[in-house]
């Protein structure tokens, strides 16, 4: 059978490496993949190994945002983990390269192989250029926010139009400090990727040099028999963390990490991401909160030289070893800092924020916790009276429609990995407030999750979720709220005995989804606090007593 797909008798006696393909016409974050994949491929190849090209699915965040089929998202992280599981495991290949770009088969990557614990290499599909309109740079978060503003009647109908034919030009991940970025530089901090793989543009000389240099980088891995848990210590998880932190990205790295954690075997919790943040600046003037776009990084050197100023600062663990078969310190020897003159990363000295922007919140309205993205523009306290929805859409129409005003707390729920089922992202509502110029007047909080690309007062993961009985379920319109990022609390002014009458009233609701794939994922998704992981470990079976 390998006969027929072109191995030679010579193949036989060479490693067999997996190179996992996330390619799709689905996205433009994926449509160039398949190219890199046979890039690392020939890597492999020139390496005295044999390169076996395979693919998994990816979905597209961004054309099924604000709909019905965001819900698949999440789950779509845990389909291609397990897929590629599936397909390294029946094949017993000896390494593995995966490449990915879009928001969820990057984790999904990450996740599969720390389960597979084989010698493998993550490549990032690298990022899109901007989009020019009018002279400025844009994205796909500025066509969102166009649509609050087209709602408010600050942009015509031919505008909208136009920039969003503008605003994507070609292939890679969306351009900003959003959850692709995020995940890639998190991953090459995690020791998985080559140096500055999180940092180079879709197409580009560099990226196809990565993707040669990562093939090659695998069948070295095999050769010295290094595998992906000899990397992934906590240590390692710790420098994934601060980078995060350090470049102000997305929400979903604390779900994405937690869930990798859970794949290698390391305890991870939210209190390890309050621990960090309190010594960690954020130091990237990136979008979406800030002014440039990932290519600007990319521009300056990209990862490397933040990473050597976090070490030599003593913000990250140098003795970590990488896939290059050295540490993280050995790594960024001789890497030199950026440019004279660059504003994208600022100093230690004057950050843009001199702590973690991403804030563990506990209170009577998350037990359990949840994530605020918190960059201090829109300040660190906010009160309110809620405004409740059960579904994102609802609110969606109802900011549109202007009944959201200045003061208000959205309050979505039901959108949890259990109740959406899904954990829809919330790009479309908190886009929609900016656009309509509320930013910094209304606060949103969920059970769901959000975008990358999202800023304002949000608050995400609440758990426990509404359909399981969590307090954002108890919540009612008029209730206050008050969230405060300096004392990581998120309280409803409603007293433990009207929580507990409200309870005893409350009824779970019926599940959206009894048959397929988000009704099996509801059965067995873990709570956004553990990462919202199906692969759980099984019971004991305790052998039945002799009678």
């Amino acid at each position: 059978m390998l006969h027929a797909v072109g191995f030679t008798r010579d193949d036989f006696s060479r490693p067999h490496i997996g190179v996992c393909s996330t390619w799709s016409q689905v996205t433009p974050c994926n449509v160039h993949i398949d190219g890199l994949a046979r890039e690392a491929s020939a890597g492999v190849d020139a390496a005295g190994a044999k390169g076996v090209i395979f693919n998994t699915i990816t979905v597209s965040d961004g054309i099924s945002m604000g709909t019905e089929g965001m819900k698949y998202s999440l789950v779509s992280r845990e389909v291609i983990a397990d897929s590629i599981e599936t397909v390294v495991g029946a094949e017993g290949f000896d390494g593995l390269v995966a490449i990915g770009g879009c928001d969820k088969n990057m984790p999904a990557c990450a996740m599969a192989i720390a389960r597979l614990d084989r010698p493998a290499v993550f490549v990032y599909g690298g990022t899109i250029m901007p989009g020019i309109w009018r002279g400025q740079p844009v994205d796909i978060v500025s066509v969102f926010e166009a649509v609050g503003k087209h709602a408010a009647g600050k942009l015509s109908d031919g505008d909208l139009a136009d920039l969003e034919q503008h605003a994507c030009p070609g292939a890679g991940s969306c351009g900003g400090m959003y959850t692709a970025n995020t995940m890639a530089s998190a991953i090459e901090a995690l020791g998985l990727s080559l140096p500055n793989s999180s940092a180079q543009a879709a197409i580009s000389p560099e990226k196809r040099d990565d993707c040669r240099r990562a093939g090659e980088a695998v069948a070295r891995l095999v050769r010295d028999g290094l595998t992906p848990r000899r990397m992934l210590t906590r240590q390692a998880f710790e420098n994934a963390i601060t980078v995060v932190i350090a470049l102000g990205g997305s929400t979903n790295a604390v779900l994405h990490l937690l869930a990798i954690a859970r794949a290698a075997n390391v305890r991870l919790t939210l209190d390890d991401f309050t621990r960090i943040g309190k010594r960690v600046p954020v130091l990237a003037d990136l979008r979406p909160s800030g002014r440039n776009m990932m290519a600007e990084l990319v521009r300056i050197g990209g990862l490397t030289p933040l990473m050597k100023r976090l070490l030599d600062a003593k913000l990250l663990h140098g003795d970590v070893l990488t896939v290059t078969g050295r540490t993280v310190a050995e790594n960024l020897r001789d890497v030199a800092d950026y440019p004279a003159g660059q504003d994208v990363v600022l100093p230690l000295s004057a950050p843009v924020k001199k702590d973690s922007h991403l804030v563990v919140l506990r209170g009577n309205l998350a037990p359990e916790g949840a994530v605020a993205k918190i960059s201090g523009k829109e300040g660190e306290r906010f009160s309110g009276k809620a405004i409740v929805f059960d579904r994102e859409e609802a609110a969606l129409e109802a900011i549109l429609a202007g009944r959201v005003k200045a003061g208000h707390v959205v309050v979505i729920r039901y959108e949890g990995p259990r109740g959406g089922p899904g954990m829809r992202e919330m790009l479309s509502p908190t886009s929609a407030l900016i656009g309509r110029g509320l930013g910094n007047d209304v606060a949103l909080i969920t059970d769901g999750r959000f975008s990358g690309g999202t800023h304002g007062f949000v608050v995400g993961h609440v758990t426990p979720e509404a359909a399981e009985g969590g307090p954002l379920a108890l919540v009612r319109n008029g209730d206050a709220i008050t969230i405060d990022a300096r004392r990581r609390t998120i309280d409803a002014a409603v007293s433990a005995r009207e929580l507990a009458a409200r309870r005893r009233r409350w009824t779970a609701p019926r599940p959206a989804y009894t048959r397929g794939a988000l009704a099996k994922y509801a059965r067995l998704v873990a709570p956004a606090s553990e990462g919202a992981v199906t692969d759980l470990p099984i019971p004991a079976i305790r052998p039945a007593p002799r009678r």
